[in-house]
Formats: C-alpha cells, sequence, structure tokens
C-alpha cells in the first residue's frame, strides 16, 4: 500500500507532520479530514526509496573504504556556498552537487541527506547523521546559519575557513617533500655501496694480505653487518613508529610525546604555531558564526589534534563556566610542566643530552603573550572574532617564514652530513690502496 506524507492543521492551528497509508491520494485526504486536521499539503512516498533506505542502499551508492579528502570537503563546501548566494533552494543545491560528485563516500552521504531533508529534517540534522564526512564543527556552523537566517553566509566562512587550512597544509607538506627525498636517497646510495663497493675493495685487500688501518676495518664491519643483517634496517623506523603509537594510546604517553614534539627546536616552533592558528582560526569563525562560547570552545579543542591545547581548552572552559574571560585561564594553563614521558622520549631520541634540553624547556608557554593580549582586547571591545582572525593570519605567516628558514637550514645540514659519510667511504677505501702502492713502488 502506498505511503503518503503530509502537512496539515488542527483545529487549534497547530501544524500538523505525519504520514499515512492509503490506497490513493483520495482516500488518504479522507482520512485526515475525518481525523480532525485541514490537509495542506500531501505527497506519496516512493516504495522503492523507502525501502533503499531500510535496507541501507540509495540510488547511485557505491562500496567505499575509507573518509572524505579534506580537498573534496572544502571543494564541495565552496559550491554549496556559491549555489546558495545564487538563491538556489537548499535541496536543489544538494542535488546538483550530489549528482556531479564522483563514487564515494562524500557522494554516498549526500545521497542521504538529500533524503532526510525531504523527509523533514534540516539541513544540520540530516548532516550531523554522517559524522565521518561532516564533522562537529561543520554542523554547528550550519545549525547557526540556519538558526539565524544566514546559511550562504556561514558556508561562505565555512569554505574560507577550509581553504586558508588546505593552504597552510599544503605548504608544510611541500617543504618537507625535498629533505625527505633526499634522505631517501642517500640512504639508498650508502646501503648500495656497503652491499656492491665495499665488499669488491675488501677482496682486493684480501687477495694482497696487507694491514688495513682502523677506519677501513671499521668500514668492512659496517658493510658485513649491512650485509648480513639488512633486513633489521626497514624494522627499526617501523619499530619506533610501534613503539610510539603503543604508548600515546594511554593519556598520559599521548601527553608526553606531544610535549616532546612541541618542545623540539624548530620543528616543535612550527607545530606550536601552527597549531595556535588553526585553533584561533576554529574558535574565531565558530564564534562570528554565532555559535554559543561554551560549545565553540569544546570545538576546538577535539580539533586542536595536541593533548596540550586539549587540556588547556578544557580548563578555559571550566574557567569560563565559573564567570572568568577567555584571556585570563589561557594566560595561566598555557605554561607547561615536567612531564615525565616526555623526558623519556627525550633521553630515547636524543640521549643524555636531550633530557638536559627538556629540562631547560620545560616550564616555557605554549601560547606567548601577544596571542593572549589580543584575546583580553578582543573581549573588552566586544571583537573576539575579529582579534582571534588576526592571530590566526600572524601565525599562518609566521609558520611560512619558519617552514623557508627550515628548508633553508637543512638543505646545506643534509650536504654536510652526506659529504662526511661519503668521504669516510672514500677515505677508508683509498688509505690501504696508498700504503698498497707505497710498498709496489
Amino acid at each position: 500500500m502506498p505511503t503518503f506524507q503530509f502537512e496539515a492543521m488542527d483545529p487549534a492551528g497547530k501544524e500538523i507532520k505525519d504520514v499515512i497509508d492509503a490506497a490513493s491520494q483520495d482516500e488518504a485526504e479522507a482520512t485526515i479530514r475525518q481525523m480532525g486536521y485541514y490537509v495542506t499539503k500531501i505527497t506519496a512516498k516512493k516504495q522503492k526509496k523507502q525501502a533503499e533506505k531500510k535496507s541501507g542502499g540509495g540510488k547511485g551508492k557505491s562500496f567505499v573504504i575509507g573518509g572524505v579528502k579534506s580537498k573534496d570537503l572544502t571543494t564541495f563546501t565552496r559550491q554549496l556556498s556559491i549555489l546558495q548566494d545564487a538563491g538556489l533552494p537548499i535541496l536543489r543545491s544538494l542535488k546538483i552537487l550530489e549528482n556531479q560528485q564522483k563514487p564515494g563516500k562524500l557522494k554516498n552521504t549526500l545521497i542521504d541527506v538529500c533524503e532526510d531533508i525531504e523527509s523533514g529534517s534540516t539541513l544540520s540534522e540530516a548532516m550531523s547523521k554522517g559524522p565521518k564526512v561532516f564533522d562537529r564543527l561543520y554542523v554547528n556552523m550550519i545549525k547557526a546559519g540556519e538558526a539565524g537566517g544566514a546559511l550562504e553566509v556561514i558556508l561562505r566562512r565555512l569554505a574560507e575557513f577550509q581553504e586558508k587550512s588546505q593552504s597552510l597544509k599544503r605548504k608544510v607538506k611541500g617543504a618537507m617533500v625535498y629533505p625527505i627525498v633526499v634522505i631517501l636517497v642517500a640512504v639508498g646510495i650508502v646501503v648500495f655501496i656497503m652491499l656492491k663497493i665495499v665488499p669488491a675493495f675488501t677482496k682486493i685487500f684480501a687477495d694482497f694480505g696487507a694491514d688495513l688501518p682502523g677506519m677501513t676495518l671499521l668500514l668492512i664491519d659496517m658493510s658485513n653487518w649491512v650485509k648480513d643483517y639488512w633486513f633489521v634496517l626497514p624494522l627499526i623506523p617501523t619499530a619506533i613508529v610501534l613503539m610510539v603509537k603503543l604508548i600515546t594510546k594511554f593519556r598520559p604517553g599521548r601527553m608526553g610525546w606531544h610535549l616532546f614534539l612541541l618542545k623540539f627546536p624548530v620543528f616543535g616552533q612550527i607545530i606550536e604555531k601552527n597549531i595556535v592558528a588553526r585553533t584561533t582560526r576554529t574558535l574565531g569563525t565558530l564564534v562570528a558564526s554565532g555559535v554559543p562560547i561554551l560549545e565553540a570552545l569544546n570545538i576546538t579543542r577535539e580539533t586542536s589534534g595536541n593533548a596540550m591545547f586539549e587540556q588547556m581548552f578544557s580548563r578555559i572552559y571550566d574557567s569560563i563556566r565559573e564567570g572568568e574571560s577567555i584571556a585570563k585561564p589561557m594566560r595561566e594553563y598555557s605554561k607547561t610542566k615536567f612531564h615525565f614521558v616526555a623526558a623519556f622520549f627525550w633521553f630515547f631520541f636524543v640521549p643524555v643530552v636531550g633530557v638536559l634540553i627538556y629540562i631547560t624547556r620545560a616550564s616555557q608557554r605554549v601560547v606567548d603573550d601577544l596571542v593572549v593580549n589580543m584575546i583580553d582586547v578582543g573581549e573588552e571591545t566586544g571583537e573576539l572574532d575579529q582579534m582571534l582572525y588576526k592571530v590566526a593570519d600572524n601565525y599562518d605567516e609566521e609558520v611560512d617564514v619558519l617552514t623557508e628558514s627550515l628548508v633553508s637550514l637543512l638543505e646545506p645540514l643534509l650536504i654536510v652530513v652526506l659529504g662526511v659519510i661519503v668521504g669516510f667511504i672514500v677515505i677508508a677505501l683509498f688509505l690501504p690502496l696508498v700504503a698498497l702502492i707505497q710498498k709496489l713502488s
């Protein structure tokens, strides 16, 4: 029997939304009138669509593994913002974008969102059912836009936020490509020399039966070790990664690892400023969009991606509930303390000296006074969102400068390291040859 979705008014003037099963539309309307309601709208729901929804499938859906690329979500948000600015109804906009999506998680979720909206749900309610695509930040901003009647403005802000975040990620990743490629190529060349070149020279030295200097003996021992235990080389970084993942499964371990990263020279500054830029931009976007400050702080904490910042925002949240401002608890709780697990990581990666370095840096703050004072001024003047945007823009620029400086520093450093390695191999191989030539002469 067909199912009809209807909207009606009761005798008191209250709007009623419901569904009813009937053989035809006339019979459905008659039944609704018998219930004492006045029908204002009635549409037939397709049985096929209901069956697909119950079975978990839908038209155009495909089996996918994994989530959605942030680049695809950013493009979707910008396109939806443009369509809303053009005045198209939200359902039509979503269907247009869903039709042009490639098969994947985003397309499947948009199909579900369109079906939920057709069933009477709001856009934020429909999106909240796909948390793997639309996170809390996204859903709460959409909800604020719906409540304030400015969905197109919120979508534009959300698109700008995502685009700036993507731009910063691309810059950092792009800067790291060159040193990583150089290191991998260098490791490959050194391993090749150890496996092929050094054994050939070792055979020559053995045929002449000459006494070998200490450097040459050390190089031969290293070559023999690489030849016998080459499989250990990829296991070492794999074991380190697994160890870090295992330790960070626990709360103290996660805090210790994140503090270790924040305190590491140069790299730590880039990570710290990147997180400050991201969190202030997130908080500013949420505040500007009308999301309540406590909810905005919760979302910012969850999207920070660092245990130290999560702890700081949790304490700021508690302080605001007790009537404090943001600036005062941020100044107080942004100062780090000595952490045993962080000290362990320093000792593991930089034995002895690392612990001394960590002790000197353990009490440094993760948020500068400049940030705290700008937030304080923003709260006093009622322009907190604008101040947070300025902080984010400033720190984005600082991350760019630090990343470029790091690349500039790594280039000569890698050349020096490679020169030392190659020089050691060349000297170790040619010292015995010089001695043999002298004896023959």
